[in-house]
């Protein structure tokens, strides 16, 4: 039976040892709450860090947490040493993904040794998980700390549904680009059929950097890639709102708490409620509210700021150094302004639990909260909803992530002090029934939208996206011992192989001549041509004076010019059919006006085609102007036997009757094949594909619509096959050599 498995960088239970005692405690976090319905069904399981180093724990420890976790808790620990925990956490996670991700970049740090320990430990949380993953598990991945896991659970358990949630920022693609590890980031992502985000400012950075870097266009914010599609939607979080909305009693309030209450007779207050980091722009806060006084004399000595601050990462310079900026600006903010009687800031650098913070967001007339950068911030959410009486007011930044959706707020620049300092007068000053309205509008948009219904809508989009997604061709098992089309090659006398080139036996490069094939390339094409039982075709779109120097010093067949020219093994060229080159000037004249104004565009010259290549522009405008060209093209060769033929960022114009298809009917008349064997990766390979015979071996590489019979991810599948079928020519050639010997030997 089908369960689902949640993995994250924390377990929603944390263990702590006290000498020889373990201790165990409930996370109340937003994460914890939302999946809690689903978690505490039979049918789950929860993997991730316990929170206690395996250095301080021994073997049976372990074993005793172990135990103890799956049976009261549902959950699976994976036990990270002191030296991951630095390395992978402390180090790659906080030290280059967490800055990079919410834009400061002048301290990202590019690290090699702690990239490599969070790859280590993204392959610590696999192979930890691997043994309960059975097929058709739902598997829910949170948060920047796993971002390379989805795809090593597709590279093995492909029919498993895999979501992934980013609870941080996804920066713009100029921000991401400045990552070594950019690409590696992308991929691991894409295993995942669902990527979840908090707001489409975030899914519209993530398409952008995945268009750039990767190539890879999306329809309606869904990816074809490889062999799968890849749904990226915004799911904003929300919180338990009737936790925080509920009415509660005073007798579990802490001293601060009541002291508090009681001062609230006196001034207006505002809160600010924020752990220690950064990204929150507290000293920016605190010089907005100075500007604030300075600004607005009359509310000296009637409102106060409350700067509740949780302690973060005690020990780290940069974070010590920050709270002492913080003490030093409370400190010359309160001796500027203060009075005997009043005290303009009141700083709290310690945690509070749930029912004091609710006291501070029920008795507090602002709630001020102003990250430079801010995934959601659900703080923002929690005072909303602990104000059931609709007269607080929030005053927020547009780089918090619930900006886009607490439009009814006071939204406000975070580095503009003087804007801020207005936002806190304008929701001093606003009179209740605007107050009241307000907060209505906002009280039914997070109630409705709480946390539970957040994680309801991400499982039931993570389950449709499973369901729409119908895989009509096979994929080769190239794992298996032996697949399919291995069986048949072993059995084949008279083989054929239509191999086509670009995006199928080498990977998309800038320019053309740059795929260029390399050494590995060019032994597995020499050692098939080595099995006399087989005809090795290379079939491309490209000239034939490119691949002669490419390749032909090679025992193989080309087909160049989608079918135009054939070559036999170091023989002479043949044309196929009569074609001409009268239209070409006419359409020259269009591309290079094109070309001139697409940056990074080219124009390849083919001997009867014309290649317009994208491939290095800006994705919007190379797909405006493609369109473009191709409206533009269409009017001139309406009247001509001309077709355009879009291809892989490539737009070719040629005669119609030049086609893969008829380069590969040609082939197959000279011989009675009894395998026949085809790959390609695009749309100028349809026509090969539909040319094969029924029971051919027929073979799309990567995503899209084909009339291929089969599947596989990559060019590097298909060198992986191709070696396949070398090894088995050599085991072919060596029982046939030992047969001969023990015949000789009778």
């Amino acid at each position: 039976m089908s369960k689902i498995i949640f993995v994250s960088n924390r377990l929603p239970v944390t263990v702590k040892k006290h000498e020889s005692d373990l201790q165990y405690s409930k996370s109340i976090g937003g994460l914890a709450t939302g999946l809690k319905s689903y978690h505490e069904q039979g049918d789950t399981i929860w993997a991730g860090w316990p929170g206690v180093s395996s250095d301080d724990l021994n073997e049976q420890d372990m074993q005793t947490i172990d135990s103890e976790l799956r049976e009261q808790y549902n959950c699976l620990p994976i036990f990270l040493s002191e030296e991951e925990i630095e390395q992978y956490y402390e180090g790659f996670c906080n030290e280059t993904i967490w800055p990079l991700f919410h834009y400061f970049t002048n301290i990202a740090e590019y690290n090699s040794e702690t990239w490599e320990a969070y790859k280590r430990v993204n392959q610590k949380f696999f192979d930890s998980i691997d043994p309960i993953i059975e097929p058709n598990d739902t598997i829910w991945i949170h948060d920047y700390q796993l971002m390379l896991l989805p795809q090593m659970i597709r590279e093995k358990y492909p029919d498993t549904q895999i979501g992934f949630f980013l609870h941080i920022p996804f920066p713009s693609f100029e921000i991401y680009r400045l990552l070594i590890w950019r690409e590696e980031i992308l991929r691991g992502l894409l295993g995942a059929n669902l990527i979840g985000f908090h707001t489409y400012d975030y899914v519209r950075h993530f398409l952008s950097s995945v268009r750039r870097l990767l190539g890879k266009e999306h329809n309606l914010y869904k990816i074809n890639y490889e062999t799968y599609s890849v749904q990226v939607e915004a799911f904003p979080m929300g919180i338990d709102y009737d936790f925080f909305a509920k009415s509660s009693g005073t007798d579990n309030l802490s001293s601060e708490a009541r002291d508090f209450i009681e001062s609230t007779r006196t001034v207006q207050n505002i809160i600010s409620v924020d752990r220690l980091d950064y990204t929150k722009g507290l000293p920016e806060r605190i010089k907005a509210f100075k500007q604030f006084l300075q600004k607005y004399p009359e509310y000296r000595e009637k409102v106060r700021l409350n700067l509740i601050v949780a302690p973060s990462r005690v020990g780290v310079e940069a974070y010590d150094e920050l709270k002492s900026e913080i003490e030093g600006l409370v400190s010359a903010v309160n001796g500027q302004f203060g009075t005997v009687s009043w005290m303009p800031v009141w700083f709290f650098f310690r945690t509070f639990s749930q029912e004091d913070l609710i006291a501070f967001y029920r008795n507090s007339d602002v709630l001020l909260v102003t990250p430079l950068r801010d995934g959601m911030n659900l703080v923002a959410k929690e005072y909303i909803a602990a104000r059931s009486d609709y007269k607080g007011m929030l005053v927020m930044s547009e780089t918090a992530g619930a900006a886009s959706e607490l439009g009814e707020a006071v939204i406000v620049n975070a580095n503009d002090y003087g804007a801020i300092a207005a936002g806190i007068k304008t929701a001093l000053d606003m009179p209740d029934h605007e107050k009241i309205e307000r907060n209505k509008m906002l009280h039914r948009r997070i109630s409705r939208y709480n946390v539970k219904f957040w994680a309801d809508e991400f499982l039931e989009a993570l389950k449709n996206t499973a369901e729409s997604h119908v895989e009509t061709k096979d994929l080769v098992d190239i794992k298996s011992e032996p697949s399919m089309v291995e069986t048949a090659y072993m059995k084949g006398k008279d083989r054929v192989l239509f191999l086509d080139y670009d995006g199928t036996l080498v990977g998309f490069k800038p320019t053309p001549d740059q795929a260029r094939p390399d050494e590995e390339l060019r032994s597995i094409l020499s050692e098939l041509c080595a099995d006399p039982h087989n005809t090795v075709v290379i079939i491309t779109g490209r000239d034939r004076d490119v691949m002669e120097n490419w390749l032909g010093d090679l025992d193989l067949y080309i087909i160049a010019s989608h079918g135009l020219w054939l070559r036999q093994p170091q023989g002479e060229w043949k044309m196929t059919m009569s074609v001409d080159n009268d239209w070409k000037d006419s359409v020259r004249h269009v591309l290079e006006m094109y070309t001139d104004r697409t940056p990074g565009s080219l124009i390849e010259e083919k001997e009867y085609s014309l290649a317009w290549h994208y491939r290095q522009c800006e994705p919007e405008i190379g797909i405006q102007k493609r369109n473009e060209l191709r409206e533009a093209l269409i009017s001139i060769t309406q009247s001509m036997s001309l077709g355009i033929l879009e291809g892989n960022k490539v737009l070719e114009i040629k005669d119609t009757r030049m086609n893969k298809g008829h380069g590969a009917h040609q082939m197959l008349q000279t011989k009675d094949f009894d395998f026949i064997f085809g790959v390609g990766d695009d749309h100028t390979d349809e026509d090969l594909f539909i040319e094969l015979p029924d029971d051919a071996f027929s073979i799309k590489v990567g995503a899209g619509n084909t009339n291929a019979n089969y599947r596989l991810k990559s060019f590097r599948n298909i060198r992986q096959l191709l070696k396949r079928f070398i090894e088995l020519s050599r085991k072919e050639v060596g029982e046939a050599k030992e047969a001969k010997e023990a015949e000789a030997g009778k």
